[in-house]
C-alpha cells in the first residue's frame, strides 16, 4: 500500500494545489527526498518532522513548511496517526512577486531562506475553507486562485514573518513541547504535566517556548485545537460531540474560542464550508 494518497484540488496556468496525506508509518528518518518546484504546504492535521542537513522543523497545523525545489529533505513520523497537508506550487514569477525579499535566498533559483514559519488563525481557517469547498465542488476557479493568493500573502506577510530570535537547544525544546501536544490534542494539559514529560520547570519551559514561536505556549495548543475543529467541523451535525472531542468544557467555550480565532462561529463556518 502507498504511503501517500494525493488529490490535485486545484490546477491553473499559475498554480497547483494538491491534497497530500500520508499514513506515518515512517517513524524514523525517512530516505532523502526532494521536489522539483518550491512548494508552500499547510499541514492541516497531524504532525511530522522534516529534517534538512542538520536543521529540523516541527510540521504541524500552526506553520507553513517551505520545500525548495531540489533540496534534499527527510521526514520522520514522532506521533501516530499520520498527516494531511495542502501543498500550493506557484509559478516562480509569481512566487518572487509575491513572497517577500527578506524571505527568500539568493540563488539562481527561487527558494526559501529557512524551512517554515508561524501562520496566524485568518490564515488557517482559509486552508480549512479551500480544502472542503475545493473537495465538495463548492467554489469557482477563479474565486479559488484568489483565496489562494490571499493565503500566500497573509502566510508570508509581516504578521508572521519573525526570525528565530533564540538558540539551537531552545528551539530544540520548543520542537519537544510542540510533539507532546499534538500526541494528545484533547487532553487538558497542566504546566506540571508537561514539565513531567519534557523535563525543566513550567517557568523556564513557558518563556523558552513563547521566546521560541512567539506566543504563549497555551495559545499554541488552542490553536492546534481549532484547527482540528476546521478540518473536522463540515462532517459533525452535533457541534457540542465536537467540542467535547477537542477537550474543551463547554459549547460554549468551543464557540467563543472558535469566534474570537476566526471572526466567526462555528456553525457560521460548518455552513461556508459545506456545498
Amino acid at each position: 500500500m502507498s504511503s501517500f494518497e494525493i488529490d490535485t484540488l486545484l490546477t491553473t496556468d499559475t498554480l497547483t494545489l494538491r491534497n497530500v496525506r500520508c499514513n506515518g508509518m515512517c517513524r524514523h528518518r525517512s530516505a532523502e527526498e526532494c521536489v522539483s518546484s518550491t512548494h508552500l504546504v499547510f499541514p492541516y492535521r497531524g504532525v511530522y518532522t522534516r529534517h534538512v542537513g542538520t536543521d529540523q522543523a516541527i510540521a504541524d497545523a500552526n506553520h507553513v513548511l517551505f520545500f525548495n525545489a531540489g533540496e534534499g529533505y527527510q521526514v520522520a513520523h514522532p506521533v501516530a496517526g499520520g498527516d494531511a497537508s495542502l501543498s500550493l506550487s506557484l509559478s516562480d514569477s509569481l512566487l518572487e512577486e509575491l513572497a517577500p525579499k527578506t524571505l527568500l535566498h539568493g540563488g539562481a533559483d527561487i527558494g526559501f531562506r529557512r524551512q517554515y514559519q508561524r501562520i496566524d488563525p485568518r490564515a488557517q481557517a482559509l486552508v480549512a475553507l479551500l480544502r472542503h469547498n475545493l473537495e465538495n465542488d463548492g467554489i469557482e476557479s477563479l474565486e479559488a486562485e484568489a483565496l489562494l493568493l490571499t493565503l500566500v500573502c497573509r502566510s508570508l506577510g509581516p504578521r508572521t514573518s519573525r526570525e528565530p530570535a533564540s538558540t539551537y537547544a531552545r528551539r530544540r525544546l520548543a520542537d519537544r513541547v510542540k510533539v507532546l501536544l499534538a500526541s494528545d490534542l484533547s487532553r487538558r494539559w497542566t504546566l506540571a504535566d508537561i514539565a513531567g514529560e519534557i523535563g525543566g520547570s513550567p517557568v523556564y519551559l513557558t518563556q523558552v517556548f513563547s521566546q521560541v514561536e512567539g506566543i504563549p505556549l497555551y495559545r499554541y495548543h488552542l490553536r492546534l485545537r481549532l484547527a482540528r475543529a476546521l478540518d473536522l467541523i463540515a462532517g459533525y451535525e452535533d457541534l457540542s460531540a465536537l467540542a467535547a472531542e477537542l477537550g474543551f468544557s463547554s459549547h460554549s467555550h468551543f464557540a467563543t474560542a472558535f469566534r474570537q480565532a476566526y471572526g466567526q462561529s462555528p456553525a457560521e463556518f460548518r455552513k461556508s464550508a459545506q456545498p
